[in-house]
């Protein structure tokens, strides 16, 4: 006989429910729930599930287009590439688990998204991975960071999709709560598209994949509080992966869609069988019946709460006509999973959980997935923004030496290289990549055409605190920039908003404003969001992370002759900067805001995010994209932290079997540390042969856009001379080998993981 705890309003707290929302389940149910239903509302009502104080927000977002065959609502959002194949996406955040377990914190959050994408009817394809970190000095920092890029890379190694982007962030803003952001592409037929639905009176629920345990219980309300001295006791709430498992759970569940068995296909993930089943049934506007002695369980004495409530890693759900059940068997059975008809779609729009014959619990289905409270906070803006910002730039002392800045640069793990982190994944698996991890996107071919898709995820949180709106903005033209540097077309956005505590007026705030400045993006660019994810509560005891929306976005590059790449690729060719261009320093100041320069040199957090005008930026990417697809484009390269300068150098060295250097010649009358180190918006560095300029200049007189002739390709070193107006005089200002840039690159994070 099961006993279950009476349930009062100290337990609805404890389960991270405020009393006016318990008092509205009671109103809801006319009478007070019980302890499987109380389970119930307070994973399905928690900001992970219900995204109840960020929903009214999101509306802002532009979602349709004609290419975009699924938005927002779905485990994935789905772009059409042509040919009858289809782009699914998706990304998710596995913040506070990584926090607490960094290896299986990471690991089940890539298996996670692995379900997202194949539940969708795609083979997964690839992984990308935006990590951001505390400073590297911390052993508890290294500790972290060595632990979740070990768990991304066993996962996605032994499940064999290939991990080929991302992006690595450090600052001390994420010292206590680094953000592990993980990002799955796959591909699929248009055939194919399966959708998370449960309808049909009679149609059967059916599990597959491993048994029920008791851990992950409550994952989805541990990650919608800070974190704190009590997070370590719940180790229980972060799951354990099985990529093996994973396998025969991808492939079982791809067979059965491809042999037309499924009518809805829900992974296991947040909230487990509480979330599939009962989010099924909310799109398919129908009732379920679960009979949970028909669960395969692993642990002895689980009690319908628990049932319902585990998190426990690679299990799937499937809504099937009775008629198909004995080939979804004999698939499971090829694949050696479980497999069990645990319950039945009905026609009364309720969820009825009974085991032995009992019920545990019947609510109405749109009192849990409907009915959850959406909340209106009210914003301010932080009091910190107004002293940060007014800054005079003016009082920098400018270098003595520019050498120094320059490898110094180059030194900050956020600029270098993350050869190390990259080297611990198999980002060649399945053989599709074109374009190795380290590049501007990330390129991988579709077998069967002669086109291409470019991946990428940025964000730059430190744009973001000083400047919400405009960071929001930037995070998203920053992604669409590096596709187009790559010969791609962006076609649609997934992302990851981590924020801190939304109960605080400042931080409500800063999500707002960071929402309201994509979203002015992505209308200026044309570029749909079709999923996301909301994570909300990044904030320890002392301090918040800064507001970091991580964009991943996926290109179309229509012909592989466009793929184009970063780095020099032979002697004599022009150098070229478009967009933001030279401009006297005054003007650039307001780019060295939030700048690497700022922080790495003078160890300051100053000043307004960069400038960005949005027009401007739009007739850049159409500038580039064309000269690519011309076909006078032999690298391009976006500039981001670090400035022109690193910009440059990373052209100069990021081929590690062909490095050049480059003979950089520039007029300035001003601060030459403003010029070389602000990090300029709308700006790319591209090079061609000396032959088409004349056609470039005509694309560039058509677009409207600025363009400089920096210098040539050229030589073993990189050399930058400033030239003043009006004088015959030419100073050295940068004059360094090449491989000395490429060592200093190359050699900074593992020289710092060694502590």
């Amino acid at each position: 006989m099961i006993k279950e705890p009476k349930v009062t309003i100290k337990l609805a707290l404890q389960h991270g429910l405020t009393k006016k929302e318990y008092q509205q389940i009671r109103d809801i149910l006319r009478r007070t729930p019980t302890f499987t239903e109380l389970g119930l509302f307070s994973v399905l009502w928690s900001e992970h599930c219900s995204y109840k104080n960020s929903k009214p927000i999101l509306k802002m977002f532009l979602i349709k287009a004609p290419w975009v065959l699924q938005g927002p609502g779905e485990n994935a959002g789905i772009v059409d590439i042509g040919d009858d194949l289809a782009v699914v996406m998706k990304i998710e955040s596995h913040n506070h688990p990584s926090a607490i377990e960094p290896y299986q914190g990471a690991a089940t959050g890539i298996g996670g998204i692995l379900r997202d994408i194949f539940t969708m009817g795609a083979r997964p394809v690839a992984l990308l991975d935006p990590l951001y970190f505390g400073n590297l000095q911390d052993p508890k920092v290294r500790y972290l960071f060595a632990g979740v890029v070990s768990g991304i890379g066993d996962y996605g190694n032994c499940v064999g999709i290939p991990t080929i982007g991302g992006c690595v962030y450090f600052d001390s803003a994420y010292t206590t709560n680094p953000l592990v952001n993980v990002m799955c592409v796959g591909i699929a037929k248009h055939k194919m598209i399966t959708k998370g639905i449960a309808k049909g009176k009679g149609n059967l629920i059916v599990a597959f994949g491993n048994r029920t345990g008791r851990d992950g219980i409550h994952g989805c309300t541990f990650a919608s509080e800070e974190l704190s001295e009590e997070s370590e006791k719940k180790r229980p709430s972060v799951q354990i992966g099985d990529p093996f498992t994973k396998k025969l759970l991808l492939e079982a569940s791809l067979e059965m869609i491809e042999a037309e068995l499924v009518i809805g296909m829900q992974d296991m993930g947040a909230a487990g069988l509480t979330s599939s089943t009962i989010e099924m049934a909310g799109r398919g506007k129908s009732g379920i019946e679960l009979n949970l002695e028909k669960v395969p369980l692993r642990e002895e004495g689980m009690i319908p709460y628990e049932i319902m409530l585990s998190e426990s890693q690679e299990r799937m759900v499937v809504v099937i006509r009775p008629k198909n059940f004995s080939a979804v068997k004999k698939i499971c059975d090829k694949w050696e999973l479980n497999c069990a008809i645990i319950g039945k779609v009905t026609d009364d729009r309720k969820v009825k959980v009974k085991r032995d014959g009992k019920v545990y619990a019947e609510v109405p289905v749109k009192a849990l997935v409907d009915e959850a409270p959406v909340y209106q906070r009210k914003g301010k803006e932080p009091a910190y923004l107004k002293e940060i910002r007014n800054f005079d730039f003016s009082s920098l002392p400018e270098p003595s030496n520019y050498n120094e800045v320059l490898l110094r640069l180059l030194s900050s793990p956020t600029i270098a290289n993350k050869e190390w982190v990259f080297r611990q994944y198999d980002h060649q698996v399945r053989t599709n990549t074109i374009i190795l991890p380290g590049s501007d996107a990330a390129i991988l071919r579709i077998r069967g055409t002669n086109k291409a898709i470019a991946l990428t995820a940025d964000c730059n949180g430190r744009y973001c605190y000083l400047n919400p709106r405009k960071g929001g903005a930037l995070a998203v033209c920053e992604a669409a920039r590096n596709l187009v540097c790559s010969g791609a077309n962006p076609l649609g956005i997934t992302d990851c908003l981590n924020f801190g505590n939304p109960n605080k007026t400042s931080v409500i705030w800063q999500f707002k404003s960071v929402v309201e400045g994509m979203s002015e993006a992505c209308r200026a660019l044309n570029i749909p969001v079709i999923s996301g994810n909301v994570s909300f509560y990044n904030e320890s005891q002392t301090h918040s992370v800064y507001p970091t929306p991580v964009v991943g976005m996926v290109g179309l590059i229509e012909n592989l002759s466009y793929v184009t790449t970063p780095w020099f690729k032979d002697e004599g060719d022009v150098i070229i900067l478009i967009g933001e261009t030279i401009s006297p320093a005054p003007s650039l100041s307001p780019a060295l805001g939030g700048s690497e320069y700022l922080k790495v040199i003078h160890d300051l957090v100053k000043g307004d995010a960069p400038s960005l005008d949005l027009k401007l930026e739009k007739r850049v990417q159409k500038t580039c994209l064309e000269a690519i697809q011309k076909g006078i484009i032999k690298s391009a390269h976006d500039i981001s932290e670090g400035g022109l300068a690193c910009a440059l150098a990373e052209c100069c060295i990021m081929n590690k079997r062909k490095m050049l250097g480059a003979n950089i010649d520039m007029l300035s009358d001003d601060r030459f540390d403003f010029l070389l180190f602000s990090e300029l918006q709308s700006s790319i560095i591209l090079s061609l042969e000396e032959k088409h300029l004349s056609l470039f200049k005509k694309l560039t007189s058509e677009n409207k856009v600025s363009y400089k002739i920096l210098g040539r390709v050229g030589g073993e070193r990189l050399t930058v001379v400033r030239s003043e107006v009006g004088q015959a005089s030419r100073l050295s200002m940068i004059d360094l080998e090449v491989k000395t840039l490429s060592d200093k690159w190359r050699q900074a994070i593992e020289v710092l993981l060694k502590g």
